[in-house]
């Protein structure tokens, strides 16, 4: 499925990625960028990756860092450069952008600093990263790529924290300047290079390599007894929603539907996350008296496996917005690497891959009682969730095993830097 086809041999470069998040940060930017470094390092690759603190997404730099001016640290071989940035909490507008544009300066003049670079790539979704990857690209004189993981900023107007107006235009006026001076586009989703292809971008300069998961590290495995008795779930089938609790997700969908069941004694709600809704929703569950249901903070990552090894019904859910048609969430690569079946309340992009794999089930967005029905489903049919399981490990190791996605990624930088001579 991915659109990456460079039968060539690659040599030894040195990349320069710029990206808002990264580990100990545990949301998909974050992982995606670490894993991809960290294959590229392991094969004889030199990494430098330009970053803020780790504060995602509350806003709270991480215990053991401080937000300086310029910081080195290695993470398995990966250089790591985190520089000053704004840190706000990842809600409101006027904070949060001011965050955004504090990276770019930053990253701008840390990156000066950085010697015998071959090609630098920024990493959406807030493109202001990207905008200090081409500056750089134009110091250093080497080729730029955006790696476009979202279509910003129609993403922020989609959920309702900018409205349409003179400051969107501007930003969309960047945003399509930035994939013309690219010299590659890499787009997580095949929508989003259609999304692009009809807005005048040349299709032979976008490559389409979405998200993937560690089938090595994300494996089928006994539940964690622990985690079950400290929930108090034994013999109940957990569903369980895990990542960022935002405006974007619809997680309080995800309460209403345990309201709805809190009388079916076979089930218990899990949600795992951190993020602008996570208060809101604690609150929700405490008003309305839920003891089918538990709201927890995120974990970190190396924890989070046992959290999928605990569910039995992973559930991804969005907002119902047409936009959403076009994200693939990176959570159901990891569910189905676990042979975990899917409740999908994503139309588009999301639910084509559930659906092809034989994974899960489809719901409208934001549609609670479409959950219920499904989740009964599963529950009277032991069998199901046994197959959908097994089909969804099957699918992602056929179609998106992260050493392979990784792989695709290098061989187009390969290409970039092999076209510049």
């Amino acid at each position: 499925m991915v659109e990456c086809e460079l039968p060539f041999p690659l040599v030894k470069m040195h990349i320069l990625f710029l990206t808002d998040n990264f580990p100990p940060e545990v949301n998909a930017p974050a992982t995606r960028t670490f894993e991809h470094c960290l294959r590229w390092v392991r094969g004889g690759h030199e990494v430098t990756v330009i970053t803020c603190v780790p504060n995602f997404p509350k806003g709270r730099v991480f215990p053991g860092y401080q937000n300086r001016l310029y910081q080195i640290e290695w993470m398995e071989g990966i250089k790591v450069i985190r520089v000053w940035t704004y840190i706000a909490p990842n809600k409101g507008v006027v904070r949060r952008s001011l965050d955004y544009v504090s990276f770019m300066p930053s990253a701008i003049v840390a990156s000066v600093f950085v010697k015998d670079i071959d090609v630098v790539v920024g990493t959406s979704p807030q493109f202001f990263t990207v905008c200090a990857a081409y500056v750089v690209s134009v110091i250093k004189r080497v080729p730029f790529v955006f790696e476009l993981r979202d279509i910003w900023p129609d993403s922020i107007v989609a959920v309702g924290a900018m409205s349409p107006g003179l400051p969107v235009r501007i930003l969309e006026k960047i945003e399509l300047f930035l994939y013309r001076r690219a010299s590659a586009v890499i787009a997580l989703t095949w929508a989003f290079k259609e999304n692009l292809v009809s807005r005048g971008i040349p299709e032979s300069k976008i490559y389409v390599i979405p998200n993937g998961v560690d089938l090595n590290i994300f494996q089928p495995s006994k539940k964690p007894i622990d985690l079950v008795e400290a929930l108090g779930a034994r013999d109940k089938k957990v569903v369980s929603y895990i990542g960022t609790v935002g405006m974007a997700h619809a997680v309080d969908k995800i309460v209403e539907v345990a309201k709805a069941m809190h009388d079916d004694k076979r089930i218990f709600f899990l949600i795992i996350g951190d993020g602008a809704e996570w208060e809101r929703l604690r609150h929700l569950v405490q008003s309305w008296h839920l003891t089918n249901i538990a709201v927890k903070p995120l974990v970190p990552k190396k924890e989070v496996v046992n959290y999928y090894a605990l569910s039995d019904i992973f559930l991804v859910t969005l907002r119902d917005t047409a936009l959403f048609r076009t994200v693939i969430p990176s959570k159901i690569f990891e569910a189905m690497a676990m042979e975990t079946p899917i409740i999908c309340t994503v139309d588009g992009q999301c639910r084509a891959i559930v659906e092809q794999a034989q994974a899960g089930i489809f719901v409208k967005p934001e549609d609670v009682n479409g959950m219920v029905k499904a989740i009964k489903r599963l529950l009277d049919s032991p069998d199901l969730i046994r197959q959908m399981g097994q089909n969804g490990r099957s699918y992602v190791a056929t179609h998106f095993d992260r050493d392979n996605l990784a792989q695709q990624m290098l061989m187009v930088l390969e290409k970039i830097i092999a076209d510049k001579f």
